[in-house]
């Protein structure tokens, strides 16, 4: 098990009467790529700000890389990289120049920042174009330089607000694919904020879900759909002779499928309640004489998981 670099407990922060972040419990963990997921006015921002030492909190407590962020907030600061949904860099500037301003921000060392910032422009495809003013650049090299900031200082976490956020699906996906390198490169923690739901599925090792500041659920996307998701999509292969008795059967087997079996493209498509269900289907077109080739389970997505939450929170209140 890694260590617990993130801890938060009761952590609430509120703006007049409204409340920001609600009695946070949260553990991330040194190492993994942590999705914070929510909607827009979720409460992702104020958390990231909270964790930095940016804000303080009402209640609770929290301690980041075994810091306060705010009794130890410098100190904090300059072990963590931070990327806000606003890339904030200066357009009439080089991308070296960028760089070389925020490296003397960041007190990299003076004999040591040239190759530091070379090194970066390589990392994130940015030499051929470091010598051109950021204002010619596009979106998505405009995001990668804003990556290639917040690492100058080596940190040992990266908090990522919305990182794709804008960006065409070309540029989103060179984005996603720097941010798996990153998390790989040292062991380094990446707390990604987004309310893209593909992109976490793809990048996360754990999640947790923010609801109007509140949260919902935490855990790695398969636990939350298993958790959370009370139904599964099957496809099942049989011998061709034998398609339209799977296809009877599966019609009368109402205990263990929602709705009906549907034919697609020479196969059989069904929704079970659960996972539990899939032995026992097995075993019923077996014992019938059907030839079963291949059953594959569509696991249910993060989308999936967010979207039951959304339900279950409107049917409770």
């Amino acid at each position: 098990m890694s260590t617990a670099i993130i801890n938060a407990e009761n952590l609430t922060r509120r703006f007049g009467d409204t409340i920001a972040v609600n009695s946070l419990d949260l553990e991330v963990r040194s190492g993994e790529v942590f999705g914070f997921l929510g909607h827009n006015g979720a409460g992702k921002t104020t958390t990231v700000r909270l964790f930095n030492g940016v804000l303080e909190p009402h209640e609770g407590s929290m301690r980041v890389l075994g810091l306060d962020p705010i009794s130890d907030g410098p100190a904090l600061r300059a072990r963590s990289g931070v990327l806000t949904e606003s890339a904030s860099l200066d357009n009439r500037l080089t991308a070296r120049d960028n760089l070389l301003i925020y490296a003397d921000l960041f007190g990299v060392s003076r004999d040591k920042v040239t190759s530091r910032v070379a090194e970066l422009l390589e990392l994130f495809e940015l030499s051929q174009h470091a010598d051109a003013r950021v204002a010619t650049y596009s979106t998505g090299m405009r995001q990668r330089l804003a990556l290639a900031r917040t690492l100058l200082h080596d940190p040992e976490i990266l908090f990522l607000d919305e990182p794709t956020a804008g960006l065409d699906p070309v540029a989103a996906r060179q984005v996603d694919e720097l941010i798996a390198s990153l998390s790989q490169e040292k062991g380094r923690t990446v707390f990604l904020c987004t309310h893209n739901l593909v992109e976490a599925q793809k990048l996360c090792d754990r999640v947790a879900v923010l609801e109007h500041g509140r949260l919902v659920a935490q855990g790695t996307p398969v636990e939350l759909a298993r958790q959370y998701v009370r139904r599964l999509d099957l496809q099942i292969e049989t011998a061709p002779e034998h398609l339209d008795l799977a296809l009877n059967i599966l019609s009368d087997a109402s205990s263990l499928i929602r709705g009906l079996p549907r034919r697609t493209n020479g196969s059989l498509t069904l929704t079970i309640t659960g996972r539990e269900s899939i032995p026992d289907l097995l075993t019923l077109l077996v014992n019938q004489g059907v030839r079963v080739y291949r059953l594959a389970a569509n696991e249910p997505s993060l989308e999936d998981v967010y979207f039951a939450l959304h339900g279950e929170k409107e049917k409770d209140q």
